[in-house]
């Protein structure tokens, strides 16, 4: 068993607080990304689980072992840095080769290990050359690579694939899930691209200045997100988040333009969330009513063809809203439209931003 376990850590560095409290657990043979902006604590996270720094309180378990006071080393954790950290005066080759040697492997399961991982990340054709003749893209798979060979309890990344161009990030990310499962080992990422967090992860935890806001499926994270920031973090466009008020069996938003027939709506709600693609787009002259009171138009900001679908920003009052469309709709910028939205698919936010 290789799960784990943050009870109650924080770590400080001088008056910056860069993990708050973090109590979580990553089960063994489990996909765990950690996802927020720079700054949010994700890599400190990462050098506590590798021993390279050590929690100011709290605990940090490897396989139900308290770990606070065992070197990185004695861990067996493999890591990959954001800095790559490769030898310079080595090939390619003998980078992967490093950990291997220093551990005294057999030199004919070192070679089968070169390769299996050489082929699954395609740098054969690169092994030759040092780091300094290497591109950027090939030096990540060079240190993807060095932390695969071996067979450690777990491997930690830090934002591996950030820069590999648009088409082999993709490809690499479904390698990294294909090789994780094959693996069964337990895989700890870190990145700041929502899409590469919610495609790998099993589950996600997300981060904000250094206190985790939120755990589970990257799924059930996008469709019940505890907080407005946490909803604000996953989608592209991002949820909208607009100022509401009370009106007569339900609630009106973006000055009138969205009204929510739901007499269940919460009293306490000050903001409603709605994702782009839950919002309706119809001409102004085709409106609905909503209780047989017609709601206010909204214009056509902006419209971003983008193939398969269509992102229209929409001006209500001072309110700016976000829909997005499927194929490539006839609308246009200046057209005044009707924008709604099915109750079941709002959510509710308090006071504090809280998940009502």
């Amino acid at each position: 068993m290789a799960d784990i376990v943050f009870r109650n850590v924080t770590k400080r560095y001088g008056n910056t607080l860069a993990v708050n409290d973090a109590s979580f657990t990553v089960n063994d043979n489990e996909f765990f990304c950690f996802f927020g902006p720079p700054l949010s604590g994700k890599s400190t996270i990462l050098r506590l689980v590798l021993g390279l720094e050590v929690p100011d309180q709290g605990e940090v378990l490897i396989a139900g072992r308290p770990v606070n006071s065992v070197s990185p080393a004695e861990r067996n954790v493999a890591m990959v840095f954001q800095n790559l950290a490769l030898f310079p005066h080595m090939s390619a080759r003998d980078n992967i080769r490093f950990p291997l040697v220093e551990r005294k492997i057999a030199e004919a399961e070192i070679e089968k290990r070169l390769a299996d991982v050489s082929q699954k990340l395609h740098i054969g054709h690169i092994l030759h050359k040092p780091p300094a003749q290497l591109s950027g893209g090939e030096r990540q798979r060079v240190a993807i690579a060095r932390a695969l060979v071996r067979h450690p309890v777990a491997y930690l990344m830090d934002d591996p694939i950030s820069a590999l161009d648009a088409r082999l990030r993709e490809e690499t990310r479904v390698e990294l899930k294909r090789i994780q499962r094959e693996l069964g080992k337990t895989l700890i990422y870190v990145t700041h691209d929502q899409e590469e967090a919610m495609s790998v992860a099993d589950r996600m935890a997300i981060l904000e200045n250094g206190r985790i806001r939120q755990i589970g499926a990257p799924a059930e994270i996008y469709d019940r997100p505890a907080s407005a920031y946490v909803a604000r973090m996953l989608g592209s466009p991002m949820m909208n988040i607009l100022p509401s008020v009370r009106a007569a069996g339900g609630i009106e938003a973006a000055e009138g333009a969205i009204r929510i027939a739901d007499a269940k709506a919460p009293a306490e709600a000050i903001e409603i969330g709605v994702r782009p693609e839950d919002i309706k787009v119809r001409p102004w002259t085709d409106q609905e009513t909503a209780g047989g009171r017609p709601g206010s138009p909204a214009r056509v900001f902006e419209v971003e063809p983008l193939g398969g679908y269509t992102v229209v920003t929409l001006a209500a009052g001072q309110a700016r809203l976000r829909a997005l469309l499927r194929g490539q709709p006839d609308i246009r910028p200046d057209a005044m439209v009707a924008i709604s939205c099915e109750p079941g698919r709002v959510h509710y936010f308090g006071q504090d931003g809280g998940a009502l």
